[in-house]
């Protein structure tokens, strides 16, 4: 097993195991460009053409064949059963932004999966890109460049609240939680600002949104600066 240490001054396009839509991998290399393979979405890489700087995770997906055409330096092998293998590829890289195709559609379970890994790796700038729609985490402060129309959803993975302005049904006052009030089909204004008090707020948007997701992202330290709040939540265990 190498131990690995991935890290992107520009971003890092994650290919995962499962959907991967035919110009998934193209669009999100444009904006983060140094792809990694997690287990089997080593396969749709390869059948794209596509260089792999790494694979990671416990390889039980991954074939013989695409083991082969993989140098062994860059093979991250982790046998613990104990997280997925989009954790354990979280835990391994460091980049400013991480775009992550091939992880919703296909198995409910393994949407489910990623949608817990974003809010249990907070300090992880990752976006989920699925076939018409992105999903993100929401940090303590996040501006998003919406067209007003855009359908905003806002789910809820614990308790949370917060404020909203672009938004047109604003969260201000509401208590959002799995078991109780939710926020999807919401509506862009424009412009979308969301505060929030805690982690585990998702936001589901659209797909076309992603550069502005990822300059979102991007951005969000200094506004949460200029508020005095933290750029990101703390890990969760």
């Amino acid at each position: 097993m190498n131990d690995a240490n991935i890290q992107s001054k520009r971003g890092i396009t994650l290919v995962g195991g499962g959907t991967v839509g035919p110009d998934d991998i193209e669009m999100a290399l444009r904006l983060a460009p140094m792809l990694v393979a997690v287990d089997g979405g080593a396969s749709s890489a390869l059948a794209g053409g596509h260089d792999i700087h790494a694979v990671v995770g416990d390889f039980d997906s991954l074939t013989a064949q695409d083991r082969a055409r993989i140098p062994a330096d860059r093979l991250f092998q982790i046998a613990e059963q104990d997280s997925t293998d989009f954790e354990k590829a979280l835990r391994c890289i460091a980049a400013p932004v991480i775009l992550a195709v091939g992880f919703l559609g296909a198995r409910l379970d393994h949407q489910f999966a990623a949608f817990n890994a974003l809010v249990r790796y907070p300090g992880k700038p990752c976006i989920l890109i699925g076939e018409t729609e992105i999903v993100l985490h929401v940090p303590p402060v996040l501006v998003l460049d919406l067209t007003a129309g855009d359908v905003v959803s806002l789910f809820p993975m614990a308790a949370v609240s917060g404020r909203s302005q672009g938004l047109k049904w604003p969260i201000d006052g509401l208590a959002l939680s799995p078991d109780g009030r939710i926020g999807t089909s919401n509506r862009a204004t424009g412009r979308v600002r969301l505060r929030v008090d805690g982690a585990g707020l998702l936001a589901i948007v659209p797909r076309r949104a992603l550069a502005a997701a990822v300059t979102a992202l991007a951005s969000s330290r200094r506004h949460a600066s200029v508020g005095q709040l933290p750029a990101q939540w703390p890990a969760r265990a």
